[in-house]
């Protein structure tokens, strides 16, 4: 699954009920890490994941991916993160994959130690629990990148470079536009520079799938008391699209 940032919203055509339209049949709500003027050199970048309200009603038979992003300084790009996934043991399961440059495929990689019901390298059996955040990081590992959870190696993929750039988190999500509200919580985002200093973005910029795209119209990314940020299905958009959103 390939991710792409969409344009602007196009005013009058909301999306609030049925599937998305997309390829995919996926609408996606995208966080672009913002470091300032001058990116660092970032060798490592993590964040935490809290799934707050997990997928329920008729939501819970579909597919919810929830993702930090980075792209390889080799070329390609790649995402690790949670999934509610209605074909692994208690419809939850962890994914480290990506795709290589100029439309190269999936990128291949070394193999999980988690087992995976459905035998696919890259999303495996992890139950995940909600309401208890999850340190999502990707990191330089002996024969590629290493996508981890808890500090724990899913796999490395086979990418080149050593640097990781266009950092970004997301919600991909199967479900119909109008299915029971879903949220995951964002926080602690940082990064490692080649030096070893630890960084952290100044803000996020706020991106949603165009309803032109097939995107849902009902979906919101708001920052919330504790300095995250929280990405909502099914519910009042409060944040506009392009809108930024200072860090703690």
């Amino acid at each position: 699954m390939r991710r792409f940032l969409q344009g602007r919203v196009v005013p009058g055509m909301a999306r609030t009920t049925g599937f998305p339209t997309s390829s995919n049949r996926a609408s996606s709500l995208h966080l672009r890490w913002d470091w300032g003027p001058r990116p660092p050199e970032l060798v490592a970048v993590e964040v935490d994941l809290t799934v707050v309200d997990p997928p329920h009603g008729d939501g819970a038979d579909h597919l919810y991916f929830w993702a930090l992003q980075a792209s390889f300084s080799g070329g390609g790009a790649g995402h690790v993160g949670l999934q509610h996934h209605p074909a692994h043991p208690g419809r939850r399961a962890a994914n480290w994959g990506g795709y290589a440059a100029g439309g190269g495929g999936e990128l291949s990689g070394t193999e999980s130690p988690f087992p995976s019901a459905r035998n696919n390298p890259n999303t495996r059996d992890f139950d995940w629990v909600p309401d208890r955040p999850y340190r999502i990081g990707i990191r330089r590992g002996a024969t590629g990148w290493a996508g981890t959870v808890d500090g724990i190696v899913l796999r490395e993929l086979h990418a080149g470079g050593a640097r990781l750039r266009d950092i970004l988190v997301w919600s991909e999500v199967f479900a119909r536009c109008d299915h029971p509200s879903a949220a995951v919580r964002w926080s602690g985002f940082a990064g490692t520079t080649a030096d070893g200093d630890i960084v952290r973005p100044r803000a996020v910029h706020v991106n949603y799938q165009r309803e032109a795209a097939g995107g849902c119209s009902n979906t919101s990314s708001e920052p919330d008391d504790a300095g995250g940020i929280v990405q909502r299905t099914n519910t009042a958009r409060a944040t506009p699209q392009g809108a930024v959103l200072p860090l703690d």
